[in-house]
């Protein structure tokens, strides 16, 4: 695991493909008999990115106070987005865009000091040696995708020709573009050694050591990847929750149910209050650009990350459950204490447990200072800390931070309390 990946705290996922030109959900809408595989691949001759800027891309993350980026190399459905050796699917040969659209994104990420992450499924349900694809005929029930029903490999010469197949694009994909990150997706379908993890995810290292690896390389896996909602337990370890701007993964005309700046700095700072970084994702039209509901929650998003950088960047997990009524955070020598509050505070903000006494107390980004004390406390067991509550120019529209600056690491009291 790089350090860069627990520093980051905030990255932009981007659903890009074929699937844009309909606005039907990617990969999936074809698998499920939602539309047909035929109407589905018609969407090839619909795709033109034609409007598509990877330079304003890449400034439209550094707005949002993103580190990093993941782009759909290659779903489900086999379409690469880059002019691939390997299989007869690619934008470049194969649709109007004509050309490879990785190569752009990889360097303009890198021209603005953003770190490259790359998708890429394991699955790929238009392969001919992919054998264990299911489309319902009609009146069938769609086939459960997590059952793991699959079998393993029917015909294993055509297994073999398969993983030659996938491990070649995602040689290519290290070797012509070295991702620092690869998100891998389509595990479910087949076992760790069906897939070959081992020898796949020693050939990537092999070819970039310094690329990290998602858990769906299974044990091969640098980090956890919960999807659309805040764990209630944190993983252990490195972990990033995945959560739609809307709830569409991908473009999708009717999808107009976008979550609001107030609700993606909640999700923001509870991901990070708890350890891990929020990859949040948009799905750009098949011309290439960005829905302006999209950009503006990135910008908003961005805009308090900016007042809040104190307590974003160089932070570690908080306060443990039951300590402060909301997330916080922690600098990473463990002498400042970041308490986040979504509702304006009226007259205190309290702290249980806290053993350190306060050197100062001030709202993250105006500096005002603020009063505290200390009731209660008896032997081992501290007193509740109460922190004066900042006043209405002192409130951030979205969610106020204080700073607890302390006069030592952070000592918490634990236990049950004394009789």
């Amino acid at each position: 695991m790089q350090p860069w990946f627990r520093d980051a705290k905030l990255g932009i996922f981007v659903h890009w493909g074929i699937y844009a030109v309909d606005g039907v959900p990617e990969s999936w809408s074809f698998y499920t008999g939602q539309v047909s595989h035929e109407r589905y691949m018609k969407q090839l001759d619909g795709f033109t990115a034609s409007r598509y800027d990877p330079r304003a891309w890449a400034e439209l993350f550094v707005r949002a106070g993103a580190r990093y980026a993941v782009l759909t190399a290659r779903h489900h459905d086999g379409v690469a987005l880059w002019d691939t050796a390997h299989g007869d699917l690619n934008v470049a040969a194969g649709t109007p865009a004509g050309r490879d659209l990785l190569a752009g994104y990889t360097a303009a990420l890198r021209e603005r000091g953003l770190k490259v992450g790359l998708y890429y499924s394991h699955s790929d349900w238009n392969h001919p040696d992919y054998a264990s694809t299911r489309h319902p005929e009609p009146g069938e029930e769609p086939p459960n995708p997590y059952s793991h029903a699959a079998p393993g490999a029917e015909d294993p010469e055509a297994w073999a020709r398969f993983l030659a197949y996938r491990n070649a694009q995602v040689g290519e994909l290290v070797a012509r573009f070295r991702p620092d990150l690869l998100w891998f997706d389509g595990e479910w379908e087949r076992t760790e050694e069906q897939w070959g993890m081992r020898e796949l995810a020693e050939a990537v290292l092999a070819g970039n050591p310094d690329t990290i690896l998602n858990a769906r390389m299974l044990s091969h896996g640098d980090y956890a990847t919960p999807e659309q909602g805040v764990p209630l337990q944190a993983p252990d370890g490195p972990w990033e929750l995945c959560l739609t701007v809307n709830d569409s993964w991908g473009f999708q005309h009717q999808d107009h149910n976008h979550k609001s700046v107030r609700q993606l700095v909640r999700y923001f700072a509870e991901t990070i209050g708890a350890g891990g970084n929020l990859l949040l994702d948009i799905g750009p039209r098949e011309d290439g650009t960005i829905l302006p509901e999209q950009a503006e929650r990135l910008e908003g998003l961005g805009a308090w990350i900016a007042r809040h950088s104190d307590a974003v960047y160089g932070t570690v997990a908080g306060l443990p459950p039951g300590h402060h009524y909301g997330p916080s955070t922690l600098s990473a020598d463990r002498r400042t204490l970041y308490l986040v509050c979504f509702d304006a505070p009226r007259e205190t903000v309290s702290v249980r447990g806290l053993r350190n006494r306060i050197r100062r107390v001030s709202v993250v980004g105006t500096g005002t200072e603020l009063g505290h004390r200390v009731t209660g406390g008896l032997h081992e067991v501290p007193g509740v800390t109460w922190l004066e509550a900042p006043g209405p120019d002192d409130v951030d529209e979205y969610a106020t931070v204080l700073a607890l600056e302390l006069d030592g690491e952070l000592d918490l009291y634990r236990g049950t309390g004394r009789d």
